[in-house]
């Protein structure tokens, strides 16, 4: 009977740290809901801005085409991967980031063939475009960082004693981080 009390007794002390666990856990969860929301919220900022950028290029040169129907294909197949905080899972994110390096590489090449195109270079739309264009990438790069620390804190918590014991029970997962695209590893080649 003693033993039996003792077992009850752990059983309540336990129960009673779970609801600071579970209410833990449930806003972490939502902190890293949000920080998500603001990754999406950058990459679309970025996806609105590019119709801009194309329609200032094709008015001020003739342009290479194929330029612009690869940016404007890599936008479009962007826009058309989504991904809600429900849906976090490393294949999910690795798509995801896929169908954003497209975008990302399509607008290198444009602004970069754009250095042939003087009248293009000089124009001050193209010019404002550009520099919100940098702009939006540097606010996806730390919204980017800012959802991995938040998801860092969120799977520590997840994954610490006792809360792993109640994650399981209450469905709490572990959530992935955003990676570097592999191609990112390799140093780009500059010639002169």
């Amino acid at each position: 009977m003693k033993r039996l009390f003792l077992y009850l007794i752990g059983l309540v002390v336990l129960l009673s740290q779970s609801s600071c666990g579970y209410n833990t856990m449930v806003s972490k969860d939502q902190a890293v809901k949000a920080q998500w929301a603001n990754v999406q919220s950058a990459y679309q900022r970025r996806s609105d801005l590019i119709p801009n950028l194309v329609n200032t290029v094709k008015g001020a040169a003739n342009f290479e085409k194929t330029t612009l129907t690869d940016v404007i294909n890599a936008r479009a197949k962007a826009t058309s991967v989504q991904l809600s905080a429900e849906n976090l899972t490393p294949e999910n994110i690795k798509q995801f980031q896929e169908a954003q390096s497209q975008v990302s590489s399509g607008l290198g090449r444009l602004l970069a063939v754009s250095e042939n195109y003087p009248e293009l270079k000089a124009n001050a739309n193209f010019q404002e475009l550009q520099a919100q264009i940098e702009g939006t990438e540097n606010r996806i790069n730390v919204e980017r960082n800012k959802f991995n620390t938040v998801t860092n804190d969120y799977n520590g918590t997840v994954k610490s004693f006792p809360n792993n014991i109640f994650a399981g029970m209450f469905g709490f997962k572990e959530k992935p981080y955003f990676e570097a695209d592999p191609a990112s590893q390799k140093a780009p080649t500059v010639q002169f």
